[in-house]
């Protein structure tokens, strides 16, 4: 581990947040998504849209699965009434929207705008182009590669036994759960990680979504419901799988000279932020991993290392990927994910609770908002206003959202670390 600096303060902070529920949204547009988001941001930060200097708009589906390309934001953001402001795009796969904040960030702490909104909307749900909804995940991977670097996943779990099913076809599902499969297979291979202790973590993240009114699914499950769920590529059961879902979120990010205009009670700093893409490493590398690039950084950035964390949101677009973040991050050695989830530690109640939201497995993945929405998350945690989910009294919350696939990871992962209002 690096040796953390000493702490710096805040220069950029979230002082309003705001989402839809996430559910499929078949009657609403990515306008309509759009728009009640930002009411809700604007009212939380109590301001109106005339404070707002700048925009960025987050989402990867309109392009592919409406034709709506290049310029998406204007289209959604005018229709809302902002005119004559900057409208960035902003399409970074899954991590779409954390790349939006961070560019936010970097933008509002260099003293080029006061007042910035970041949108994360998309719609995935679109019963009449089911091939296409699909076929949407493909652009997430290198096309020209994309043989190669699946022959490389499954070379990943080479030397572990498999059962019978393993074998099943299974029929339609996106091509990132068998990558998550082929990833498991290979944690399961070299450390020991159990199909009981994958299950645990979606076991847990669906009793954390109970408690959370905007949360897709809403209903606990116990590890054996998940073990018994349908087969989607072998170990990964479908209640270990993130849902298709529409949804949207936006916040307001504003600059310390700034602050005096809002609630400061209220007000969630960004104490770091960082991002990275991967590296040539072999599956053995694994403290290459881009998500321990970002997290490193980010935790230099602001000033603290991973026991100063009090929560997380992890992307767990897998159940397998709650595991390997956890132990990238650093809340835990390599090959030590599996134990720390059946530890309790990151239950609610526990040492350090994970995806007290429900996860991207039971809150909902609408891909270019999840980024904003494990924000949302933190942010209505560090205010305290999280309600029967409530973290008790947390001082620093991560998110780690992670977008598209190259090679054996992830293309591109964002990490932040936000912490509480100081008064």
């Amino acid at each position: 581990m690096p040796v953390w600096k000493k702490a710096d303060v805040s220069n950029s902070f979230i002082v309003g947040v705001g989402m839809t529920p996430l559910s499929k949204h078949l009657t609403l547009s990515v306008k309509q998504l759009t728009a009640m988001a930002v009411d809700a941001a604007l009212q939380d930060a109590e301001i109106t849209q005339d404070a707002i200097e700048a925009a960025w708009f987050c989402n990867t589906r309109q392009g592919a699965l409406e034709g709506q390309h290049g310029i998406r934001g204007q289209c959604s953001l005018r229709a809302y009434g902002f005119e004559g402001i900057a409208i960035f795009n902003t399409d970074n796969a899954c991590a779409s929207s954390s790349s939006g904040l961070m560019q936010a960030h970097a933008a509002v702490s260099a003293g080029i705008y006061d007042v910035a909104l970041v949108v994360g909307a998309e719609k995935m749900n679109y019963p009449e182009k089911r091939t296409e909804m699909f076929e949407a995940f493909k652009g997430s991977w290198d096309r020209d590669l994309a043989d190669t670097h699946m022959e490389a996943l499954l070379a990943m779990g080479e030397g572990l036994e498999l059962p019978p099913e393993a074998l099943t076809d299974t029929g339609e599902r996106s091509v990132f759960m068998d990558i998550y499969a082929a990833q498991a297979r290979f944690h399961m291979h070299r450390f020991g990680t159990t199909q009981r202790q994958i299950a645990a973590v979606a076991a847990k993240n669906h009793w954390h979504s109970q408690f959370n009114p905007l949360a897709q699914y809403q209903t606990p499950m116990t590890i054996d419901e998940v073990l018994a769920d349908k087969l989607i590529s072998w170990p990964i059961t479908r209640s270990m799988c993130a849902p298709m879902s529409d949804g949207a979120c936006a916040i307001v990010v504003a600059s310390k000279k700034a602050l005096h205009k809002f609630r400061k009670d209220r007000a969630v700093g960004i104490r770091g932020m960082a991002v990275s893409s991967g590296t040539q490493r072999t599956p053995d590398q694994v403290e290459r991993h881009l998500t321990r690039i970002a997290a490193d950084k980010a935790y230099e950035v602001a000033g603290v290392g991973p026991a100063d964390i009090s929560f997380a949101e992890l992307h767990d677009a897998s159940a397998i990927a709650e595991i390997l973040h956890s132990e990238n991050c650093g809340f835990c050695d390599y090959g030590d994910g599996g134990a720390l989830v059946e530890s309790g530690e990151t239950r609610l109640g526990g040492k350090r609770p994970i995806n007290v939201s429900g996860g991207l497995l039971s809150k909902g993945h609408p891909i270019g908002a999840t980024g904003a929405i494990q924000v949302h998350e933190v942010v209505t945690q560090l205010r305290g206003e999280a309600g029967k989910r409530q973290v008790a009294n947390p001082r620093l919350g991560m998110t780690e959202n992670g977008g598209g696939f190259y090679g054996l990871e992830e293309a591109a992962c964002v990490v932040g670390i936000f912490e509480a209002p100081s008064a």
